[in-house]
């Protein structure tokens, strides 16, 4: 199977776009990436990435790119410390130490998400990135796409990958399946000037991550290599809060103010993050596709990351299921075993899938348990030395996702899609 004399259009510049628009040139397909920003500096970049070793990493590997995140990556942002809400320190990783290198299984590395854009933009081609690329619609033609962007322009293509996301234009054309609420909703905030703005998380962070539990609700810190924070505060709600709770989020007094009542029993500390008005505040509502989701592949487009298999963030999977998305599309396309693109794309989407159907099960059993009293017991017991506890929450994990799993397949009962019962 030739793809080198195919148009593709990628449609998305995060991580999981750009690494395979880097992939397919290296095998010398005709690529372009369409992205709705205006530039590459127009938005702010969310905080630090974990690559893993067999997904995330590998992907750069295969690109050729591990240089370049050596040269980028920071090591001691991955040390984490748990606080209880308080601020009480219960797990130490810069007390203790935190092992492992490349190569090792459980070495995540931590990169922020801007010099990880960068640098994979600069393994392109020239113009390989079309910016100001907000799809309006495509329509498909007798031989190929036709892809109408909000600013005017259109373009043809032969086929078309969708990696624009949890709200994908690309999605509806590939599957109807929709995804299902969590009951968690995500107040994502970025703050400028750590140092000066959140002077005593910033030193309890001491350049890595700092994660927060207490009455059902979690708090996440993680620094960035220009000083600045990436945080997210989650919590029960209604489906809809985002939208029905009168709150302006560009008004920082009053997201402070809901801040104050909603995590009331926390320490006051915590509204350093919150008392800025140079802070930016997006709520983010917590869906995820179902485990089970199929679809017949189709000739000439597929999915990849959030735009396939959005997903709470709780298990630091989403970046790295993207660029191993990314690594296996790559492969599938280029494999001249496949006859024709629809195989190649039918064989890609059953990994893909199953690959989900999986990781999924651990991410919601996180999303879990990370807003449920005993939240910081069961972080304490995941990474603390406790045998005794750790066995007894890697036991619960089992069970969770794999054996009940198994069982429901047995009977043929779909995976349930309620996270709170």
């Amino acid at each position: 199977m030739k793809i080198d004399d195919k148009k593709i259009a990628i449609i998305g510049g995060g991580p999981g776009g750009l690494t395979l628009a880097r992939l397919l040139q290296l095998k010398g397909a005709h690529v372009k990436v369409y992205e709705r920003d205006i530039n590459k500096d127009v938005r702010v970049q969310g905080g630090a990435l974990d690559l893993h070793t067999e997904s995330g990493l590998a992907a750069l590997a295969q690109a050729g790119l591990m240089d370049a995140f050596k040269a980028n990556y920071r090591p001691a942002a991955g040390l984490m410390r748990v606080v209880d809400d308080q601020l009480n320190i219960h797990f130490d990783e810069h007390a203790e130490g935190k092992k492992g290198d490349f190569g090792d299984k459980n070495h995540r590395p931590e990169i922020d998400r801007g010099p990880l854009r960068q640098l994979l933009l600069n393994s392109l081609e020239p113009d390989t990135v079309v910016w100001d690329s907000h799809v309006l619609s495509i329509e498909q033609t007798q031989d190929n796409w036709k892809i109408v962007f909000q600013n005017g322009h259109t373009t043809s293509a032969d086929l078309i990958i969708g990696a624009d996301g949890a709200n994908s234009k690309i999605r509806p054309f590939v599957t109807s399946i929709k995804p299902y609420w969590t009951g968690i909703t995500m107040l994502e905030g970025a703050l400028k000037d750590g140092a000066k703005t959140a002077p005593v998380i910033c030193e309890l962070l001491k350049g890595g991550k700092l994660f927060g539990y207490g009455n059902e609700k979690t708090l996440i810190v993680s620094s960035k290599g220009d000083g600045s924070f990436g945080f997210m505060a989650s919590f029960k709600s209604d489906e809809h809060w985002a939208k029905e709770n009168g709150i302006d989020f560009k008004d920082h007094r009053q997201v402070l103010t809901w801040f104050r009542k909603e995590f009331a029993e926390w320490s006051p500390v915590w509204c350093e993050l919150f008392e800025s008005p140079d802070t930016i505040f997006i709520p983010r509502p917590q869906y995820c596709m179902p485990l089970d989701q199929k679809w017949e592949a189709n000739a000439n487009i597929t999915l990849l990351g959030d735009a396939a298999h959005w997903m709470p963030p709780f298990a630091g999977e989403g970046v790295n299921m993207a660029m191993l998305d990314a690594l296996q599309l790559a492969e599938a396309l280029t494999n001249p075993a496949f006859s024709n693109v629809k195989q190649a794309i039918g064989y890609y989407e059953k990994q893909m899938l199953g690959r989900f159907a999986k990781i999924g099960q651990g991410t919601l059993f996180n999303t879990k348990w990370m807003h449920q009293p005993n939240a910081l017991g069961n972080m304490l017991a995941m990474f603390g030395k406790n045998k005794l506890k750790q066995g007894v929450f890697i036991a619960r994990y089992v069970i969770e996702t794999s054996i009940a799993p198994f069982i429901r397949k047995i009977l043929r009962r779909p995976p349930p899609k309620e996270v709170f019962r």
